[in-house]
């Protein structure tokens, strides 16, 4: 951290804490964030920091995308999509697009004018990207893209998508697939329902359908085929970084909650943090928050000197998500009945933690990963 990543904490954290808190009740019920939080976020400067000045963004580097999430977890925020659109999405424009791909598509990206969403899932096909079963298929100047996609984190309010599609549909390798860009209001793009999600409800999350849907080849990222695979895989150590950004920020806002509640609640004539047991699972939790802590600080100087490998990203990921559910899981005893009302903020912290186990690629693909580098 410096005087200028400390200026950014405090403007991400003004802004989640107006802008965004206040209205997360709604957000949930509603599935969705406002619109116009976009072009706010986007006039504050909070949107594709670590994209290059030249194409509408920051200029910084990923340690500014990482304070916003940390500012975005701590202010009890967690709707808001920015992170993945920023950190994630806008990455592989900037890495792999053209240069008309770039100017077109980044400075409105870094304004909030155009939101955007990445579509690999598909509703037979978790992990394993090269089965996928979304073609592109060439015809003219054009491809026709035809398939489905689900679990689409922003996929509701996206006007822009890249979709990973079989550019060969015959091959079974990595090098048949590709990514290309979607706008939304293509003829043929359809969005399914808002997903009902166990947690995370102010996050839109839907399914989408490609009928056939006909975009220029120019939409093909990079203008090269069959590198959609290996795009992926280089922006995916990034992908998880910014997970275990959210798992860090998230079990210190657990334990932080946990014991001002423990200190105020009182239960047998005493606060019921001067209870053994309380006391032993704070120290507890309180020691995975410095460790947590201690292990991402260390992931990002690498991240940050282009050091971080994969399968320390994929440690990252696992150690980081599954701390983060423990946590939340422990403390949330501790609140004994009001922990499991979604009135106190821990239910919330317990009901979203529970999916990082699982994107970004499952915890299991992430031991998968360490045990081939051993």
């Amino acid at each position: 951290m410096d005087k200028d990543l400390d200026a950014l904490a405090d403007l991400a954290r003004r802004f989640f804490e107006k802008e965004c808190a206040p209205n997360e009740e709604r957000w949930g019920q509603q599935q969705h964030v406002d619109r116009d939080v976009w072009l706010k976020a986007g006039e504050l400067g909070l949107l594709c920091l670590s994209i290059p000045e030249e194409y509408g963004g920051g200029g910084g580097t990923f340690a500014h995308e990482a304070v916003v999430a940390i500012e975005q977890i701590r202010s009890m925020a967690p709707s808001f999509g920015g992170v993945l659109h920023s950190a994630i999405i806008a990455h592989y424009l900037s890495s792999y697009g053209t240069e008309a791909q770039k100017t077109t598509w980044l400075p409105k990206m870094a304004s909030g004018e155009v939101v955007s969403a990445i579509a690999m899932t598909e509703p037979g096909t978790g992990s394993d990207l090269q089965s996928i079963k979304t073609k592109a298929v060439k015809d003219g100047d054009d491809y026709v893209i035809s398939g489905a996609k689900t679990f689409i984190s922003n996929g509701q309010t996206a006007d822009l998508v890249v979709v990973a599609a079989k550019t060969n549909p015959e091959g079974r390798g990595a090098d048949s697939v590709s990514l290309i860009l979607v706008e939304a209001d293509r003829d043929g793009f359809r969005r399914g329902r808002n997903l009902e999600k166990i947690g995370q409800h102010g996050q839109d999350t839907c399914e989408l359908f490609f009928d056939d849907v006909r975009v220029p080849q120019t939409n093909l990222l990079g203008g090269v085929e069959g590198l959609g695979f290996i795009q992926l895989m280089q922006q995916l150590p990034q992908e998880r970084l910014v997970l275990a950004v959210i798992a860090a920020a998230s079990i210190e806002k657990t334990v932080d909650v946990t014991l001002a509640y423990t200190k105020e609640r009182e239960a047998f004539g005493r606060p019921i943090f001067k209870f053994q047991n309380t006391q032993f699972v704070l120290a507890e939790s309180d020691t995975v928050k410095s460790v947590a802590w201690s292990f991402l600080d260390d992931c990002l100087v690498k991240h940050l000197a282009g050091e971080l490998d994969v399968p320390t990203a994929a440690k990252a990921k696992w150690w980081l998500t599954e701390q983060q559910c423990r946590v939340a899981d422990e403390c949330l005893q501790l609140f004994g009945g009001y922990g499991y009302m979604q009135e106190y903020p821990i239910s919330k912290l317990y009901a979203d933690a529970r999916i990082q186990k699982v994107y970004g690629g499952t915890n299991e693909i992430m031991k998968t990963i360490i045990a081939k580098s051993l």
